[in-house]
């Protein structure tokens, strides 16, 4: 039988890992029942810097290469 080279990874995180995935999830669920017209504020303007960045990455890539 021929050794396995390649050695297997944990499939699963721990259990700190999903509980702060469960706490980010009810921070955010919090916020947005809570706060509406702040939160969709907020994701106004993360969609507003994200727009901006993607136009600075086309611009440096455009410089670029011409």
């Amino acid at each position: 039988m021929a050794k396995n080279n390649f050695p297997m990874m944990k499939s699963g995180s721990g259990l700190g890992g999903k509980l702060i995935g469960l706490l980010v999830l009810a921070t955010v669920l919090t916020l947005v029942v809570k706060y509406p017209s702040e939160s969709a504020g907020w994701l106004s303007g993360a969609a507003t810097m994200f727009g901006k960045v993607v136009d600075g990455v086309v611009a440096f890539f455009r410089a670029l290469f011409g």
